[in-house]
């Protein structure tokens, strides 16, 4: 079988997806009323709503030196099904903090990808969200984005990106969110980071009908319609 180099190389890979798939398949149960596929945490016994909020916990960590031995990595007896929020508690109160991790967090304008890292990060994480740097240095409404700051806001997101490229400071998980529509983009992003994707898959209908509750700028739409023309899988 292949060897992996990394963890990124590993949860990137096919043969781990593949497990991934069937293990969710065997352990998922099917609602009697609606004959839809439902998945629970294993840990809190809650149902996970959102296909990007279920992560595959090993019991035994995976690190560098164990990914190769299958026995741990590809062992469904080693997993647990959980949320993404309930992986990061069972790390965070059992210290399991070995190697940082890296969470790449894309999706359409509006799609919830920052509502949903808020929801998900623990205290002491970093987040890396160049809207976010925009807002915050220019004072104005998000997606206003005054020329004259651009190159101040880019030197602002260079350094926290290589921050997370270089694993600096002490923080526990990093996400850095983004549209990152193009695949290519992605996967050089992915790669230099060594990072996981998470994918906020809200459809266009969904994004537009925020855009119409919010009432926020015009300038919306567009940047909603152009993240989905431009979009690869």
């Amino acid at each position: 079988m292949k060897r992996f180099t990394s963890l990124s190389d590993f949860y990137n890979s096919k043969e781990w997806e593949k497990f991934r798939e069937v293990l969710i398949m065997e352990r998922g149960v099917v609602d009697e009323v609606t004959m839809e596929h439902r998945v629970v945490d294993e840990v809190t016994g809650k149902e996970i709503v959102n296909k990007y909020d279920l992560i595959l916990h090993h019991i035994e960590p995976l690190t560098e030196e164990n990914v190769n031995d299958y026995s741990i990595s590809l062992n469904p007896k080693n997993i647990q099904i959980v949320s993404h929020k309930t992986h990061n508690v069972i790390h965070d109160n059992f210290g399991i903090h070995q190697q940082k991790q890296v969470f790449l967090v894309y999706g359409a304008p509006l799609s919830g990808k920052t509502s949903w890292v808020r929801d998900n990060a623990l205290c002491g994480d970093l987040i890396v969200d160049i809207d976010s740097i925009w807002q915050c240095v220019s004072g104005l409404d998000r997606y206003e984005k005054p020329n004259k700051l651009k190159a101040v806001v880019f030197r602002l997101y260079d350094e926290l990106y290589d921050t997370v490229k270089y694993r600096d400071g002490k923080w526990l998980n990093a996400y850095v969110i983004g549209g990152f529509p193009l695949s290519s983009e992605r996967e050089r992003v992915r790669r230099e980071l060594h990072a996981r994707e998470i994918f906020i898959s809200t459809d266009k209908e969904t994004c537009l009908r925020r855009l119409k509750e919010d009432r926020r700028s015009d300038n919306w739409e567009k940047y909603i319609e152009d993240w989905f023309e431009k979009f690869s899988r």
